[in-house]
């Protein structure tokens, strides 16, 4: 027998029509340059992304479409989640900071057929659009008169008049919970990018999980900036809980250097802020060398790579702020597990809970993890033993976009890639990675491609790159080399041959010659041997 209840579909759409209804004075503070805001609410959020589903609905597009943004937090980026996803399209965010290669590679493979842009990104889309012919429209986010020309492209259309030529009125269409509603592609560490096709079901739950006091915890009081990008991993997924909740947003726009996010701060009120560590630790150096304070904020979501003790003692001790760790990925939705201590703790000093607190956190209700040895066998969750961590739940991904194979197991379970212990009470921490990543400021930087790339200087015999320790970036990549006979290079001459085959920020940190690289005995490189070699190594100016 089934119950008698409504079955509703858990649409995006309905988080915003639920804000505009409850909450529809709430303000949303937006930075769209330097020195210029925008002020605006969640009822007109709902107005205008209505008017842009007409925009959408006039130039064709219709359910499963992909319409991509090169976009950073702002009011505009906003309302593209709402009116892409809540007429059936798929609000395909992409990440600008890729190698341009990559970023042409997504949109091809994304088939694209609308991507809107900012003006900082105008230089990428003149690359891009000789090469994508199945681009139909290229709109601008901006003001008319701001409206870029760009050769090879006949019209740039703009954002805002595109706006003002169509009706607000718009009844958010009724469909299948499970439609595709957006799509984040992985970071490309190990080969080509990996599309995530998130559903309005997983969308949804996702952001009601994210609003559980035992997670972000965000409520109608806060006032949220979100420092994740809203193009990698749908900002966490912070915009969707914050409009479920009809909080205070405050969107920063692209500057997010520590006196800006400070001064942002304290001018708004805000009480709930989300990002990678390393923009953290820029807030804490600025306060730090002018003794500002943080008046409001309580609280801070830090994940994208380990967060360093010292930043959450600091943040706790100095300015009253709690930081709590989050864990998760692309596949994930981003959320995975958070960190926060149990009631078990309370009694427990400061420098004992700070233990804790260095851990990634416990599964929130929706996910399942577990750990395996290489033999595929459960390990114990004893805070002892490590091995490859696993995860299944309710936004997990089962298959990435366009593949031909599914991405789990037959149990449902997807392999993180990461390598960690579980405690008793469910904390989990990561203590390795199973592949050779390096996590750079929240990003990631794919060893394999920048060993590809100096082997083939002529007279490069084999190259090896592991992360080395940084203060702020966690890790940056040493290059080690072994040369040809009679053959050497400069770390000058290296970092040159490198500097058009990757992106600029990959670029290793410092170059070192060896007379041989160890191996294991299939022929692979030994990374935990080379890395032990240099794991006291100094990186130049650290």
């Amino acid at each position: 027998m089934q119950g008698l209840m409504q079955t509703q579909p858990l649409l995006i759409s309905s988080l915003i029509a639920h804000a505009a209804r409850t909450s529809g004075a709430t303000e949303i503070v937006s930075r769209v340059s330097a020195d210029k805001f925008v002020r605006t609410n969640w009822a007109e959020v709902n107005v205008r992304s209505k008017r842009l589903a007409n925009v959408l609905r006039g130039a064709g597009v219709g359910i499963g479409d992909r319409v991509g943004t090169l976009a950073w937090n702002t009011h505009r980026h906003l309302e593209l989640y709402y009116g892409v996803s809540g007429i059936g399209a798929v609000c395909h965010t992409i990440n600008p900071r890729l190698f341009f290669e990559q970023i042409l590679f997504i949109v091809t493979h994304a088939q694209d057929a609308i991507v809107f842009f900012d003006l900082s990104f105008t230089d990428i889309v003149a690359r891009l659009a000789p090469q994508c012919p199945f681009v139909e429209h290229w709109v601008a986010l901006c003001e008319p008169a701001e409206t870029p020309k760009i050769p090879g492209i006949a019209k740039v259309h703009n954002y805002e008049a595109a706006l003002a030529a169509v009706s607000e009125v718009f009844e958010w269409p009724v469909f299948d919970e499970n439609t595709a509603s957006s799509l984040c592609y992985t970071s490309g560490t190990t080969g080509n990018p990996k599309g995530v096709l998130y559903s309005h079901r997983s969308t949804v739950l996702h952001a009601y999980a994210s609003c559980m006091v035992d997670t972000f915890g965000i409520s109608q009081k806060d006032v949220i900036l979100p420092a994740s990008s809203m193009y990698h991993a749908s900002a966490w997924g912070v915009p969707y809980g914050a409009t479920l909740a009809g909080a205070k947003m405050v969107l920063p726009g692209q500057q997010l250097d520590g006196q800006r996010l400070c001064d942002l701060i304290e001018a708004e009120g805000v009480t709930l802020s989300s990002g990678v560590p390393t923009i953290w630790l820029g807030v804490m150096q600025h306060l730090e060398k002018t003794g500002g304070k943080l008046a409001t904020l309580k609280r801070l979501i830090v994940a994208g790579s380990a967060c360093p003790p010292a930043l959450i003692t600091n943040f706790r001790e100095r300015w009253g702020v709690e930081v709590n760790q989050m864990w998760g990925m692309t596949e994930t939705s981003p959320l995975g597990a958070m960190n926060h201590l149990l009631p078990k703790h309370a009694g427990l000093s400061e420098v004992v809970k700070d233990e804790t607190r260095a851990k990634q956190g416990r599964p929130v209700y929706g996910i399942e993890m577990k750990i395996i040895n290489d033999a595929g066998e459960p390990l114990p969750h004893d805070g002892v033993a490590f091995g490859d961590l696993m995860v299944r739940g309710w936004w997990v991904t089962n298959r990435y976009f366009r593949a031909d194979t599914s991405a789990v197991d037959a149990d449902g379970w997807f392999h993180t890639g990461d390598v960690a212990t579980i405690d008793p009470d469910g904390y989990v921490r990561l203590t390795d990675r199973s592949k050779d990543v390096i996590k750079s400021g929240g990003e990631w930087i794919s060893s394999i491609d920048l060993e590809n790339a100096a082997v083939g200087h002529p007279s490069v015999a084999e190259a090896a790159v592991i992360g080395v320790h940084h203060p702020k970036w966690d890790e940056r990549p040493l290059l080690v080399l072994v040369m040809k006979d009679g053959q050497s290079v400069t770390k000058p001459e290296m970092l040159a041959f490198l500097s058009d085959k990757v992106v600029k920020w990959w670029l290793p940190d410092d170059v070192v010659t060896v007379d041989e690289i160890p191996h294991t005995a299939t022929g692979k490189i030994l990374k935990t041997k080379l890395r032990e070699q240099f794991k006291d190594y100094k990186l130049p100016g650290v």
